[in-house]
C-alpha cells in the first residue's frame, strides 16, 4: 500500500495524473515458459505444509497464513504461484482444497484428498500436519536411496562412457597399425576389430535404437495388459524386484494410512492409493480389495487375496482391523517396510560394488589381451 502511494506521488511531481497502479503484469511467454518447465518439488510440498500447518495449529486464520507465507516468497516459482493463487481462491470464499485442486498433478491425489477430509472434518491442522510428517519421512527416504545409488550409476556411467571412446577413437588407430603388417589376429584381437569397426559405422544406429525403445514403453504405457505385463517383470528382476517392491509397499501404506486419519473414507483410499502405487500390479491389486470391502469381504482376506503383498501386510491389516486402529498399525508397517528397504539399498550397493570390478577386470583383461597378443605373435616371428 505504501508503495502504491509513493508510485503516485512520484508520477504527481513528474506533471502528470495516474489513472491506476498496480503490479506488473508478468508477460504471457515468460508465464507460459515458466509453467511448462516449471516444477514443484516434494522438498518444497513438505516445506509449505509444514509452515502452513505450525501457523493454522497457533490460530492464525488461513488466509493470514497463506498471506505470510506469500510475503516470504522470493524469486517467483510455480511454488509462489501456488501460494498466490490458493490465497485468492480462499478470499474468494472457495475451500483450501479447491483452490489446490489445480496444482492436483503436482501435490498429488492424496494429498488433495486429505486436504478436503480435513476441512469437511474441521481438523485441517491435524491434517496438515501429519501431511507434512508423511511428506518429511518420504523426502528422506528417497534421500536415502538416491544417496546409496549415486556411486554405482556413476561408475557405470563412466564405463560406459569409457568404453565407446576406446572402441570408437582409441582402438581403431592401435588395430590400423597390426592390420599393416598382414598377420593373422588372434581370436580377441578379431572379436574387438568387429565391435569396433561396428561402432565406428554404424554409431547412429544407438540413439535410434534407444530413441525407438523409449518410443515403444511409451506408446506401451497406454495399454494396461502391457503395463501389467511390464511391471510383472520389473517386480521379477533379481534383487533390484525386491527394492522397488519394498519401496511401493512402503510408499503405498504410509499414504493409506494418512489418508485413514484424515477421514478419508476406506473405499475411496484404496482407490487414491491405486493411483499413486506407480505400479500396474500394485495398482490392480488395490482396485481389487476396494472392490471386495465394498461388497462386504474383511480388509486382511482382501489383501491375502491379491497375493502381492508379503504376509506380514496381511498380518498387521488384520491386527488393525480387528482393534480398529488400522491407520496407526499401517503407519507401523510403513516404519517397518522403509527399514527394510533401506537395508535392501545398503545389500545392494555392496553386492553391485564387487560386481562391478568384476566386469571392469574381465573388460580391461580382455582389452589388454587383444591389444598385446598381435605384439607377442609378431615379435615371435622376427
Amino acid at each position: 500500500m505504501a508503495m502504491s502511494t509513493d508510485v503516485v506521488a512520484s508520477i504527481r511531481e513528474s506533471g502528470m495524473i495516474p489513472l491506476e497502479v498496480g503490479p506488473i503484469e508478468e508477460s504471457v511467454i515468460v508465464s507460459s515458459i515458466r509453467k511448462l518447465f516449471g516444477k514443484i518439488s516434494q522438498k518444497q510440498v513438505a516445506t509449505f505444509t509444514r509452515q502452513l500447518s505450525t501457523m493454522i495449529t497457533a490460530g492464525l486464520p488461513l488466509t493470514d497464513a497463506l498471506q505470510l507465507l506469500k510475503s516470504q516468497t522470493g524469486e517467483r516459482t510455480m511454488m509462489t504461484e501456488l501460494v498466490e493463487e490458493a490465497l485468492n481462491s480462499v478470499r474468494g470464499g472457495r475451500t483450501l482444497g479447491t483452490a489446490l485442486n489445480k496444482y492436483r498433478s503436482m501435490l498429488g491425489e492424496a494429498y488433495i484428498a486429505s486436504i478436503d477430509a480435513g476441512e469437511a472434518g474441521g481438523v485441517l491442522d491435524k491434517v496438515l500436519a501429519q501431511l507434512a510428517d508423511n511428506l518429511e519421512k518420504d523426502t528422506e527416504f528417497r534421500g536415502k536411496v538416491q544417496g546409496a545409488m549415486i556411486y554405482p550409476v556413476i561408475v557405470v556411467v563412466g564405463m560406459i562412457a569409457v568404453s565407446i571412446i576406446m572402441m570408437v577413437v582409441v582402438v581403431p588407430k592401435l588395430l590400423g597399425l597390426y592390420a599393416d603388417f598382414g598377420s593373422k589376429m588372434p581370436t580377441p584381437t578379431l572379436i574387438l576389430m568387429g565391435i569396433s569397426s561396428f561402432m565406428t559405422r554404424f554409431w547412429f544406429l544407438i540413439p535410434v535404437l534407444v530413441g525407438g525403445g523409449l518410443m515403444f514403453f511409451k506408446v506401451g504405457d497406454k495399454n494396461e495388459k502391457f503395463r501389467l505385463k511390464r511391471d510383472e517383470y520389473i517386480l521379477k528382476i533379481p534383487i533390484f524386484g525386491k527394492l522397488i517392491q519394498i519401496t511401493i509397499v512402503a510408499n503405498s501404506v504410509r499414504t493409506l494410512s494418512m489418508l485413514l486419519s484424515s477421514g478419508v473414507p476406506l473405499v475411496d483410499s484404496m482407490r487414491i492409493v491405486s493411483r499413486v502405487a506407480g505400479n500396474e500390479v500394485y495398482l490392480q491389486a488395490f482396485l481389487k480389495i476396494s472392490e471386495r470391502v465394498q461388497k462386504g469381504f474383511s480388509i486382511a482376506d482382501s489383501f491375502a487375496d491379491t497375493a502381492v503383498f508379503p504376509p506380514i501386510v496381511t498380518q498387521m491389516v488384520e491386527t488393525g482391523e480387528s482393534t480398529g486402529k488400522l491407520d496407526e498399525v499401517l503407519m507401523k508397517v510403513a516404519g517397518y517396510f522403509s527399514v527394510e528397504a533401506e537395508q535392501a539399498v545398503k545389500s545392494l550397493t555392496s553386492a553391485i560394488e564387487p560386481l562391478i570390478m568384476i566386469v571392469l577386470g574381465i573388460g580391461v583383461a580382455f582389452l589388454v589381451i587383444a591389444v598385446i597378443m598381435p605384439i607377442y605373435n609378431l615379435t615371435s616371428q622376427f
